[in-house]
């Protein structure tokens, strides 16, 4: 049976060779032909040139003016009375009174990096952070120390917070967020002016440059948008690393669970990182800018060196503990714990003893 399917694929081929040899000569009749209408069609494209000109400008007013339109809806789509003293006051109150003794009892979040608040940066900055879950935000925000949370708007999908006032109201008063496109030209033909003008009012901006949230928890394609956004400011990108939250709340889920343990639910553990600042460049490096913030979140926050800041800090902590327990407990002090470990004295060598 096998050599005969052999044989019938051998025939078909020498059918089909056969039939090629036989319309080769029919191709070769219609190449002058072929010629000819390929030179029409191109004295007709010389001929339509001026048109199609004409209908490309035609084309481009119209995006722009689309632009135009876009950036104007999404400043009436704005919930600015959100930013008054009393909204914020209300929105401190339902962050630190409700909403997060509410995450507490599914997660358990830790900070680390804090420093950069007193240290490295002072505001405005561009805050990006990557995505996985409707719980990072909250989690950032309440790792931030509050002067700096009062200040910080979050840059939330124009298409998917924004669609119904309520929800716009909503998570606008819980977490003031600003609306943004995350399409592409999101950040053209004045786009973004609401949220030039309130970088300008030294407001900082929090941002997620993946646009969506992680399905799988590992990071998705990085935008290059808040890049630009920093460069036109001349103002710091502070990268943030979160994890924990795609495991409380991954996508899909409405609200937050708690793992599984041997005998009852434990919490889940949830950590925010906050990196070194990177310093604004010009727009054309872009993604340069955005390569370096990837790079924090794929070290998973860690510096290059891999060495776990809070480890060391840790370990300072301690003993400065003990060392202002030694001196309360009024012991004689060891210097154990001093910053700087005395030096050893100098041994002097033995004299020679005189002779007898």
């Amino acid at each position: 049976m096998g050599d005969g399917r052999i044989n019938r694929a051998i025939e078909q081929g020498r059918a089909r060779t056969s039939e090629f040899k036989e319309r080769v000569p029919e191709f070769k009749d219609r190449v002058p032909e072929l010629g000819d209408e390929l030179r029409t069609r191109r004295a007709e494209l010389r001929e339509r040139m001026p048109e199609l000109g004409g209908e490309l400008r035609t084309r481009s007013a119209e995006l722009r003016a689309r632009g135009g339109e876009l950036a104007r809806h999404y400043r009436k789509m704005d919930v600015s009375w959100a930013r008054c003293g009393y909204a914020r006051a209300a929105r401190e109150a339902l962050l630190s009174g409700v909403l997060g003794p509410l995450i507490d009892l599914y997660t358990r979040t830790s900070a680390v990096g804090r420093d950069v608040f007193a240290e490295s940066v002072e505001p405005p900055v561009v805050f990006v952070a990557n995505h996985s879950s409707h719980l990072d935000t909250p989690a950032i925000l309440r790792a931030m120390p509050r002067k700096w949370r009062s200040r910080t708007v979050v840059a939330a999908a124009a298409d998917y917070f924004y669609k119904q006032r309520w929800s716009a109201w909503a998570v606008a008063l819980l977490i003031n967020t600003v609306p943004l496109g995350r399409t592409g030209g999101g950040l053209s033909d004045g786009a973004t002016d609401h949220v030039d003008r309130l970088i300008d009012q030294r407001w900082n901006l929090l941002m997620f440059p993946e646009g969506t949230r992680s399905r799988d928890g590992s990071i998705g394609k990085v935008r290059s948008g808040a890049a630009v956004i920093a460069a036109n400011h001349g103002v710091d990108i502070v990268p943030i690393y979160v994890s924990g939250t795609h495991d409380a709340m991954p996508p899909g889920q409405n609200w937050p669970k708690r793992r599984r343990g041997k005998l009852f639910p434990r919490r889940h553990n949830v950590e925010v990182r906050f990196g070194e600042p990177i310093a604004p460049r010009d727009p054309a490096q872009r993604r340069e800018v955005m390569a370096e913030v990837q790079a924090f979140w794929e070290r998973k926050g860690l510096p290059e060196d891999g060495r776990d800041p809070s480890e060391i800090h840790d370990v300072l902590l301690i003993h400065e503990v003990l060392r202002i327990h030694e001196e309360a407990a009024g012991r004689e002090r060891t210097g154990r714990f001093d910053k700087v470990i005395p030096l050893a004295p100098e041994t002097v060598p033995d004299q020679p003893s005189p002779a007898a």
